[in-house]
């Protein structure tokens, strides 16, 4: 069987678009993906504001295609609106889309978080400090305690996606992640990181995640679908 995953993202985002696919494709199912997108470049409050504006004929554009789960996939477009915007952005789309599972990224990092049973967590972002401070406050709103974090201050969406590796590992290894339950390598779905989610899982030893993988176990469980995929961390590795 083929799902129908709709993403809504933002206009210069290319990694959400590689790295999910690439996910979903180790599950036994199958996946087609399909995107609208919101004009976004730089990562500013003025232009995430613009950019959310847009969501009504995004969602639109989704339903032409009789999407069988919907992905929101910008996490600080919502973060940095306050605390619980996922929750109000998430119920106006399922009013406008109703009978189709609609996620996103900032609720589905929350969740993800909430499944590995962790509450003091690490965090890498690609943001600009302010937002990044938002992104904190966020998590902390739902309970969690962000024990350290990094902000790598780079404003341009097309340059958050041509990050590299190195630069987010070293990022991680100079967190104190003393007592903490969960790193979160990439808090941003363009932030490259599929790559780095096992290696830092053996270098940390903690469970890792990112926008991307809290993406897919979201899709794969509002799917009623058995998240377990290989090489994608502990959240994705199934019940041990």
């Amino acid at each position: 069987m083929t799902h129908r995953i709709g993403l809504v993202v933002p206009s210069s985002n290319v990694t959400v678009e590689t790295e999910v696919p690439a996910l979903l494709a180790r599950h036994a199912d199958g996946f087609s993906f399909h995107s609208s997108r919101m004009r976004m470049h730089q990562v500013s409050p003025e232009e995430l504001m613009a950019m959310n504006a847009q969501r009504e004929r995004c969602v639109d554009e989704l339903a032409d295609a009789h999407v069988d789960a919907l992905l929101y996939a910008c996490l600080v477009a919502l973060m940095a609106q306050g605390p619980g915007e996922h929750r109000r952005v998430e119920k106006a789309v399922r009013d406008q889309l109703p009978d189709t599972p609609i996620l996103s990224s900032a609720g589905a990092l929350v969740d993800g978080l909430a499944a590995l049973g962790a509450r003091r967590i690490g965090l890498v972002t690609p943001y600009m400090r302010p937002l990044a401070e938002q992104v904190v406050a966020y998590l902390e709103a739902e309970g969690f305690t962000v024990v350290d974090w990094a902000a790598l201050e780079v404003g341009d969406n097309t340059e958050v996606g041509c990050i590299p590796g190195d630069r987010v590992m070293e990022a991680a290894r100079g967190l104190d992640l003393t007592g903490a339950d969960a790193l979160v390598i990439s808090a941003c779905v363009q932030m490259p990181s599929l790559d780095l989610v096992v290696p830092a899982e053996e270098e940390f030893g903690l469970p890792v995640l990112s926008a991307a993988t809290a993406g897919a176990y979201a899709l794969l469980t509002s799917l009623g679908l058995d998240p377990v995929l290989p090489g994608a961390g502990r959240l994705l590795a199934g019940a041990e």
